[in-house]
Parts: C-alpha cells; structure tokens; sequence
C-alpha cells in the first residue's frame, strides 16, 4: 500500500509544505507569538479617571441628583486642576461624556438625563450658549 502525503498550502506564499514540516512550523510560530508585553491592566477607565491628565474630581460629582450642582462641580474641578492639558471647559465635559459613554446600558435612564442635563448647565456655567 502507497503511503499518502498530506499536504497544505502555506498562507504566505501559497506553497505546498509537507505535513510533518508545517506542524513544527506551526509550534514554532506558536513560541515566537508569546513576547514580553504586558496584559492590558484591567479596568482601563478607572485608571484613566485616576491617573490621566484629565480632572481632580470630586468624589460621587456624577451621582449627585440637581444637574446644576454636578455641573458646578466639574466647573470648579476643571479650573482648579492643574493636570488637565485643554481648556477647563473642553475638560469639564469630556470627562462628563467619558463617564456616560463608559457607564454605556448599566447606566439607568433617570440618571443618564440628568447627566445629559448637567452637560447643559455645563455649557451655561462656561457661558458657552
């Protein structure tokens, strides 16, 4: 009985290999592929929150209930801070949509409006309208 060669197309070059040799190729490849990079750390926005050049917030300014103290509070942040690198207002809000945008569905409707609100008391307390 013939003995069948199993062979496979490389991706690459499109060339034949034999079986035997693309399977140690494989477990090559497989060995180079681990470097030595970090995992990404987990909970990348709270460490943004923490750690970036953004605001020194005050802490729970997004779970007040009036709009307009949540704004006067990003407004005193941003103005106060000194690692925030844009202007106090372009800081204010884009923490405010950082926020939102990160709290994404688990974030329940009351409070996604009022922060929606607060983005427009924002705009007033910056006298941006």
């Amino acid at each position: 009985m013939a003995q069948v060669r199993k062979t496979t197309h490389s991706r690459k070059t499109g060339a034949r290999k034999t079986g035997a040799r693309n399977t140690a190729r494989r477990k090559a490849s497989t060995t180079r592929k681990r470097s030595s990079r970090r995992a990404a750390p987990k909970r990348w926005s709270q460490r943004v929150s923490q750690e970036s050049d953004a605001l020194d917030l005050k802490r729970g300014v997004f779970k007040l209930k009036d709009p307009k103290k949540i704004a006067a509070s990003l407004k005193r942040s941003a103005e106060h801070s000194a690692r925030r690198k844009a202007g106090a207002y372009r800081s204010a809000l884009s923490m405010l949509t950082f926020y939102i945008n990160r709290a994404g569905k688990t974030l329940p409707k009351t409070q996604r409006t009022r922060l929606e609100r607060a983005k427009g008391e924002l705009k007033r307390a910056f006298g941006r309208e």
